[in-house]
């Protein structure tokens, strides 16, 4: 019977290891083990790439040790060749996110730019007990807020909130009311946030607005929603709590959030 060679055992082993990390990663972020810079910056971003190198390093020797030495086993190749192209997969997929970050630097998305929907104070204290990113105003350069002022580039510096949500091709827009009252607007905004997840749902009938919090599924990563329930149109708003780019999670958010509430109010108004 025929036993692994050392170099395949080594390609086996960091290829069963490799996911693990990353699991653990995003999990040990999630319940709370150590914080998002160490999860997602330390261990992600930076350890990430070190890591898929070592394997992909690892699946290189292997192979060419697979070709070299005869007669040549087909499963040692097989085992080198699979671990490389998941390797290529896995740094495909950390330049396509890379992208997305670039193409969505901010993390507060608005459809009413002059005039965003506010929080609550109880968010707004729910928000700073988090240590979240302070909200900034919508027509001040990026790079007088925070967290911009240190990580964002020279050119996203002297743009403004308004600005980059203006440009956005799939910026979200308000959703009218039509015949619908403000009372129907605001049960359909809360029973759409309730239908996609989002939890602590609170409705301030007297503000006209709609509250809730979204929560990532492999980071706990929570971005905090509300909807303004004006006369004529419901404005949304999506912020996430840390971190620079949403990669656009909160515009995806809004415009789900908007198409739900539509349908509702459609069914509303039957």
């Amino acid at each position: 019977m025929n036993t692994l060679p050392w170099h395949s055992k080594i390609v086996l082993a960091l290829a069963a290891f490799v996911p693990l990390y990353f699991v653990a990663a995003a999990l040990g972020t999630k319940i709370g083990i150590w914080s998002w810079e160490f999860g997602l910056v330390a261990m992600i971003i930076k350890g990430g790439p070190v890591l898929l190198g070592l394997l992909g390093l690892a699946a290189f020797v292997s192979l060419i040790m697979a070709l070299v030495k005869k007669p040549r086993r087909t499963g040692l190749l097989v085992i080198a060749l699979v671990a490389l192209f998941g390797v290529g997969l896995a740094f495909g997929k950390m330049a396509g996110l890379k992208a997305t970050a670039g193409a969505n630097p901010i993390h507060d998305i608005a459809t009413d730019t002059a005039n965003p929907p506010v929080f609550s104070a109880a968010t707004m204290a729910a928000r700073e007990a988090a240590g979240a990113n302070p909200l900034g105003d919508y027509q001040t350069p990026l790079g007088q807020i925070e967290p911009y002022k240190t990580r964002g580039s020279q050119e996203l510096a002297v743009k403004s909130y308004a600005q980059i949500i203006t440009a956005m091709p799939d910026r979200p827009a308000p959703l009218p009311l039509g015949g619908a009252t403000r009372e129907q607007g605001l049960m359909a905004v809360a029973a759409a946030m309730e239908a996609m997840g989002l939890t602590d749902i609170r409705q301030d009938a007297a503000a006209g607005t709609v509250e809730g919090v979204a929560t990532s599924f492999w980071f706990g990563f929570k971005d905090d929603v509300v909807a303004r329930v004006g006369e004529t149109q419901i404005d949304f708003r999506s912020v996430s709590r840390v971190g620079v780019s949403d990669l656009g999670a909160n515009a995806t958010r809004i415009n789900d959030l908007r198409t739900r509430t539509e349908a509702l109010l459609g069914t509303a108004a039957r």
